[in-house]
């Protein structure tokens, strides 16, 4: 291509010093680019004089000409150079006889400093040539015909020679890897998804001690639930499963989905401030990894720069994932795409250049495996479909070497094989030692389970592709009319972008992408918008009823619209396609300009589509105020119930609780279980004997009501009932009153 042609030009231009390339014979144009002295080196010996180094004999030349192969008229007089030789080997021998005799060498150089003639003493030209015994033949070399001329004499060649290359220190050395290493892509990308991910979650950084991004309902929970597995982990993990709340339900941590693998954030500090600064950091830090992960698969598989931008932003800002800005376990989704990323550089392929075996890396497979384990950990609802993801392409992936095993019987070599069996290994058994809590549930709490009927509340119709949620900024307003006519907004607005769409659209035609993948990428969009339709797509009778029937854990997943998350990434290799075709176009134009540089207008067009991405994803999220916690969560023991007790008051209680994490009633999570719903409607009529009773026989000691909480609850008239008959006490402690039981 022509732009292949201009980077070897600029290579060749720069590359290094037409000096050096004349020394080497690679200039011979004129003798101005080479050195025609003969420069002495190692001790004095000319450049490629003696063939016991490694060179080939110095051929004497006259006039002007230049050594190294430049033009000169080679003397074939053979008795000239017979005298040559002689007059360079009796200079030596002098040379030899001097640095024998000092004596005689100081009273010839005071003898040439009087009479100033024409030959200098061999020894003062020892002193100032470091021992260069060879002068005489250095001046027969150096065409002048003046053997015998004043050695002290400057070479007029000398100015023209390279400067002697300096080798750098150990400092220099460093600074200058510490600068390859902050310009490499790579760190590039890291740095733009971390400065991208703050600015399009602000205003989450803030006031990360006190506000929460969405609302402080879910968020809180999770907050609490990082801090719990942190707590647990460093204090005694054999209780990881049996966590402070939902007293006195076991198996409680697997109400939800437990973001297991942010705990070692979890072990950093202590209290409600700890962490929602720990969720805030998480949240962005999510976004971030989100978008390089997304880049990273869209260069594996062969985009430009340009185009996997492109991918990254709309894979983590697509409008319809600002809606599940409460959902940090639906915004952690940047494992799924680097996690494909590192499976896929292990095992050399790529969508663009299909397998090539000699870039397969088994350490990149053990990352890819790795990675995906962690993406596991951090929930099922968007991990199980990624586990049966990487299981169909484990199966493809054997039944191609099945089918063509003759003609290529080791198509991964043993290593890659090895790593393959023990990361599938380790990622099943993380899956399947996650699964065992739940299934304790579904066996203990028949609710826990979901019916077709749960499924057909959250599906969304077809508009719901089309429609912004609330906080989209650009379109959020606009689409106002049109979700209001959706039943369950917040999970039915699945608008991945316009912008995207266009591009993924002109991916069809105009794409790096040969014709077969991009037919393939388009099956599975609208495979995953199926999906996501649920029970609207025919009644979801042979699409999601399907996988809900017969794939073992699949009953689990309440809401369909979150397969969406798979029709974007798809969308955005099909845009990462499109774009990067259109960059390799801009190249060539630029190339055909004089000079071979863009202009502002080429530069421009090929960052439009990454702005308008990027516009799309701007966010209007609201940062609410988290409560502040009551005085008598740090002070009153556990089992305690804290009221008034509803599903989204008790996710508060729960942050609340992790200054002491002591044991207690309040809990919210995907389901109510049975016995909490029968302690809240008992707890409404206390404080009476039935209700004292009833939690003393549960093992509740001490119940906080929050006073600025119980406007409009039975609370609110019997807070202050004298409780003296009922052998309970009761105490004002900050805003809240507690009775001991």
């Amino acid at each position: 291509m022509t732009t292949e042609r201009v980077d070897a030009t600029d290579e060749d231009t720069t590359g290094g010093s037409p000096l050096a390339d004349g020394a080497a014979g690679k200039t011979p144009d004129t003798a101005t680019e080479g050195t025609g002295d003969g420069e002495a080196t190692d001790g004095g010996q000319p450049a490629g004089s003696d063939p016991a180094d490694g060179g080939q004999p110095a051929e004497p030349t006259t006039g002007d000409g230049a050594d190294g192969g430049n033009a000169g008229i080679v003397k074939d007089d053979a008795a000239q150079d017979d005298a040559v030789t002689r007059s360079a080997d009796t200079d030596a021998a002098k040379g030899d006889d001097t640095e024998r005799d000092a004596d005689k060498k100081a009273a010839d150089r005071d003898v040439a400093d009087k009479d100033d003639g024409p030959a200098k003493d061999d020894g003062k030209e020892k002193s100032d040539k470091d021992g260069g015994t060879a002068k005489d033949s250095e001046t027969a070399k150096d065409g002048d015909g003046a053997k015998d001329s004043d050695g002290a004499k400057p070479d007029r060649w000398e100015a023209f020679a390279p400067a002697p290359e300096q080798v750098p220190g150990r400092v220099r050395r460093v600074l200058r890897a510490v600068g390859r290493f902050l310009v490499h892509e790579w760190t590039l990308a890291v740095f733009a998804s971390l400065a991208l991910a703050v600015a399009l979650t602000w205003p989450t950084l803030r006031y990360p001690l006190y506000t929460l991004p969405q609302d402080y309902w879910d968020p809180s929970l999770q907050a609490w639930q990082m801090a719990w597995s942190g707590h647990i982990l460093l204090t005694d993990p054999a209780q990881l499963w049996q966590s402070n709340t939902f007293f006195p339900d076991p198996w409680n941590f697997a109400f939800s989905d437990t973001l297991l693998g942010y705990a070692p954030a979890g072990m950093i500090g202590t209290g409600p401030e700890a962490a929602l600064l720990r969720y805030n950091i998480m949240f962005v830090l999510a976004h971030a990894l989100a978008t390089f992960g997304a880049y990273a698969l869209a260069r594996q598989f062969g985009a430009g720069r340009a185009g996997a931008a492109v991918a990254g932003v709309s894979y983590t800002y697509a409008p319809w994932l600002l809606a599940q800005a409460g959902h940090l376990h639906i915004v952690s989704n940047g494992g799924i795409p680097l996690a494909l990323a590192m499976l896929a550089r292990g095992h050399g392929w790529s969508l663009r250049h299909g397998y090539r075996p000699e870039r397969r890396h088994a350490g990149w497979a053990y990352g890819g495996w790795l990675v995906a384990a962690w993406q596991l950990s951090l929930g099922f609802g968007i991990g199980l479909p990624f586990a049966y993801v990487l299981a169909g392409a484990t199966l493809v992936a054997a039944v191609t070497w099945f089918v063509r095993r003759r003609s290529n019987p080791r198509p991964f070599g043993v290593r890659l094989l090895v790593a393959d069996v023990v990361g599938a290994l380790l990622f099943a058994g993380v899956g399947g030692l996650l699964a065992v809590p739940y299934f304790k549930v579904t066996e203990l709490h028949s609710n826990a389970a979901r019916t077709l009927g749960d499924i057909g509340v959250y599906s969304p119709p077809l508009s719901g592709f089309f429609t912004a949620p609330a906080e989209s900024r650009v379109w959020g307003g606009l689409h106002e009319g049109a979700r209001s006519v959706l039943p369950w907004h917040p999970e039915m607005t699945l608008l991945p972008g316009f912008v995207l769409y266009a591009l993924a659209a002109g991916g069809l035609f105009f794409s790096v992408w040969r014709l077969r993948h991009r037919l393939l990428l388009l099956a599975g969009v609208v495979v995953t918008m199926v999906l996501a339709m649920g029970t609207r797509f025919f009644g979801g009778t042979f699409t999601y009823g399907l996988l809900f029937e017969y794939l073992p854990g699949w009953n689990g997943l309440r809401t369909p619209g979150r397969m969406m998350l798979w029709t974007t990434l798809l969308l955005g290799l099909l845009a990462a396609g499109a774009v990067s075709a259109f960059a390799i176009r801009v190249r060539e134009w630029a190339a055909e300009r004089v000079p071979p540089w863009p202009g502002p207008w080429l530069r421009l067009a090929t960052v439009l589509p990454l702005l308008l991405v990027a516009a799309e994803g701007l966010n209007s999220t609201p940062h609410p105020v988290v409560p502040a916690q009551p005085a008598a969560m740090r002070s009153v023991d556990g089992p305690m119930l804290v009221l008034p007790s509803s599903q989204n008051l008790d996710q508060p209680v729960m942050l609340w609780s992790t200054s002491r994490f002591q044991d207690m009633v309040n809990g919210g999570s995907g389901f109510t279980p049975v016995r909490q719903a029968e302690i809240r409607q008992v707890a409404e009529s206390f404080p009476n004997q039935a209700s004292v009773t009833y939690l003393r026989d549960l093992g509740v000691r001490n119940v906080v009501v929050l006073r600025d909480r119980i406007a409009g609850t039975p609370w609110e008239t019997t807070i202050d009932v004298p409780v003296d008959a009922l052998g309970i006490t009761r105490e004002e402690v900050g805003g809240a009153v507690v009775y001991r039981l």
